[in-house]
């Protein structure tokens, strides 16, 4: 699949958006929501083939791609290097297992974190793992608006607040809709 200036190679049991065009307006409106520098690190949390972590890799110093389907995470790193994006790697684990202490160690704190989990959001251990980290910014990218209001009601009682939010209609003429929301951290730990 082409999109934008990347090729990305799915195997049939990964998920990946479905419409190319509105994908691209997806990703590219994440990533203005993760304010990008080219000194941050990110983790792309639930990545899946990485094409979020792909397009995120020319404005970030690294990014780190976290995803428990085996089959899209041997996916993201044929697409890694496919695309050249020599400073992402990618990881096949549980999200309850991502941003522990051991992870921090050896990845660095990450300064923006991006999340597109499935329909049924994300894990509350996850989410609460997210704030103890404490990014500055997250992106949280999101196809059900319930799941979405539960896990944003979360992240703003503990110590974020909602800058943006931003509908893509990826499916016109249905009530489908995918939102990007930017988080920003309202205290002030380093």
């Amino acid at each position: 699949e082409q999109l934008g200036d990347f090729t990305f190679r799915i195997s049939p049991r990964a998920f990946y958006q479905i419409n190319p065009v509105q994908t691209e307006v997806l990703y590219r409106t994440a990533l203005d929501c993760a304010g990008l520098t080219g000194k941050e690190t990110v983790v792309d949390a639930y990545c899946g083939t990485g094409t979020i972590g792909i397009f995120a890799s020319r404005n970030a110093a690294r990014v780190i791609g976290v995803e428990n389907n085996r089959d899209a995470v041997r996916d993201a790193i044929s697409n890694a290097k496919a695309n050249r994006a020599d400073n992402v790697r990618f990881y096949t684990a549980d999200m309850k297992q991502v941003l522990s202490d051991e992870f921090v160690a050896a990845n660095g704190r990450p300064d923006v974190i991006i999340l597109d989990p499935p329909r049924a959001g994300s894990d509350e251990r996850f989410l609460a793992a997210v704030t103890a980290v404490g990014p500055e910014r997250v992106v949280y990218v999101s196809c059900n608006p319930e799941t979405l209001a539960r896990d944003l009601d979360y992240l703003t009682r503990h110590g974020y607040r909602v800058t943006r939010i931003q509908p893509v209609d990826m499916f016109p003429h249905t009530e489908h809709i995918e939102t990007v929301v930017a988080l920003a951290r309202t205290d002030s730990r380093t």
